[in-house]
């Protein structure tokens, strides 16, 4: 297969350079399929599996037509949970960056006072749950004169979680002239109807992957009784040794009861589950995408709003009593094109649980053995070494292009007669780059180091591997700090 190009759709350069940055190389399928119709104001609705890039596509053609000078939202994207809301809104606000696109999330258990002031302020993109924007509507703080888009995403959770009639109150509150996209892992009958009320002809879009589930993933089930579940945990993580794993519970009391029994064995974890504050909630995501601890112990308020293309490995330590929840908990893995694997625990309480989620995503899932004592013991060293050790996080995208500072480490300095001015002048030519962007520079003899503020250091390094300097090509990395 011909492999594509953003290049293609023609995008400005300020979105171009994002894209870039972030590492968005070549399209996935469904933005190969929404991109170009969505930039074409065509309503949507769409069948994506969970890890897919859905969110880019429509992120991407969103920020390339907003104007900016707009002071009024044009777009407003609602999502089932305060998570997705916050990774939503972080994704459009990473895609428009250079083109200075302001995104904020509305949602519960955060003030809606500090929400009322933002909205006053030039707002492109709302991003929120149904009941907070619903709030909003009714005290008049989010104006909905100047909506251009509304996007439904995982419109399936919406339904599950009893927020369709939430999202109907809105959709009769918007501009009729608006364009309007529905992304979900499944399509139940009522989104289907709820599309076909409020959409003008949309275009049905589905993309295939091998039956529900996509193929990057490999499943397995070990059947085990609820007393031997913590012992076969243990020995399960010591054999496959995971950079980055998430096991999911159904209750909190297990997820306590997991974190309590991992976290006394010395492994780098944390829980996330809905008892806790939204501020902790938050803090803990951020963790695990930064790279602190290597296991996330979570309910399913997790499976949705986590975007990490790195997690290896699912454990559903409790089966999911909901059949789509298998599909939202096993996609935060093999995601991206990458290879992954999610495993289930059984116990014998659950067979009616597991037959549903196997008519459901089309295949038996495999039963495999429990680790021999001699796999256990054989991966102990690796295990106990990595445990010890950071985990090491390669695509966080945030942290990319959101790096306030960056210094940059220049293979030359005064014996190449390398000044200050020559840097600034050289940097500053940079498309997107002013001198408003060049901190400290520090000229020794032979290296010099120039600080790139304002999240410009990804770009000056990108640009500085075919741009020279007083007609000398320098090696240019980042600094060791």
């Amino acid at each position: 297969m011909n492999e594509r190009s953003f290049d293609e759709y023609h995008l400005s350069d300020e979105i171009k350079r994002a894209l870039d940055v972030l590492k968005y190389e070549n399209p996935t399928e469904v933005q190969i399929e929404v991109i170009p119709r969505a930039l074409e104001n065509q309503d949507l609705v769409v069948k994506s599996q969970t890890g897919s890039g859905k969110t880019a596509s429509f992120g991407i053609p969103i920020c390339e037509n907003i104007e900016w000078e707009e002071k009024k939202p044009q777009a407003l994207i609602l999502t089932p949970t305060r998570e997705l809301a916050a990774q939503v809104r972080e994704d459009i606000t990473n895609i428009g960056r250079f083109k200075r696109i302001k995104a904020m999330a509305v949602y519960g258990k955060e003030p809606f006072s500090k929400q009322r002031e933002e909205l006053k302020q030039k707002t492109h993109v709302v991003v929120g749950t149904p009941g907070r924007v619903i709030d909003h509507i009714e005290r008049e703080t989010l104006v909905l004169d100047n909506i251009k888009y509304l996007i439904i995403d995982e419109a399936d959770e919406m339904l599950n979680m009893g927020f369709i009639n939430k999202v109907e109150t809105i959709l009769k509150e918007l501009p009729t002239n608006r364009v309007t996209m529905v992304f979900s892992a499944t399509l139940p009958k009522d989104v289907e109807t709820l599309c076909h009320k409020y959409m003008i002809e949309p275009k049905n879009i589905e993309i295939a992957s091998t039956g529900i589930t996509t193929d990057t993933i490999e499943h397995g089930l070990f059947e085990v009784r609820e007393e031997g579940k913590i012992p076969l945990l243990k020995d399960i993580t010591v054999v496959e040794n995971p950079d980055s794993c998430i096991i999911f519970c159904n209750t909190k009391e297990h997820v306590n009861t997991v974190y309590n029994e991992l976290e006394e064995s010395g492994y780098s974890c944390e829980k996330l589950h809905g008892g806790l504050e939204q501020e902790s909630r938050f803090a803990v995501m951020d963790g695990f995408k930064m790279g602190n601890f290597r296991y996330l112990i979570a309910t399913d308020v997790a499976a949705r709003g986590i975007d990490i293309d790195n997690v290896s490995l699912i454990i559903n330590y409790d089966i999911p009593m909901e059949k789509e929840s298998y599909v939202h908990r096993t996609g935060r893995t093999g995601r991206a094109g990458k290879e992954g694997k999610a495993l289930t625990f059984e116990t014998p309480h659950d067979g009616k649980y597991l037959k549903a989620i196997e008519r459901y995503i089309g295949f038996e899932i495999p039963t495999v053995e429990a680790p021999k004592r001699h796999e256990v013991i054989k991966g102990q060293a690796a295990f106990d070494e990595k445990i010890s050790g950071r985990r090491v996080v390669r695509n966080n995208k945030t942290a990319r292009i959101n790096q306030d500072i960056l210094k940059l480490h220049f293979s030359g300095g005064k014996k190449k007669k390398i000044r200050a001015v020559d840097l600034v002048g050289t940097i500053a030519n940079i498309p997107g780059v002013t001198a408003e962007d060049i901190g400290i520079i520090t000229i020794q003899d032979s290296l010099s180091y120039v600080d790139i503020l304002n999240g410009k250091g990804s770009v000056v390094l990108q640009a500085m591997e075919t741009t020279t300097i007083k007609g000398k090509k320098l090696k240019v990395t980042p600094a060791i700090k």
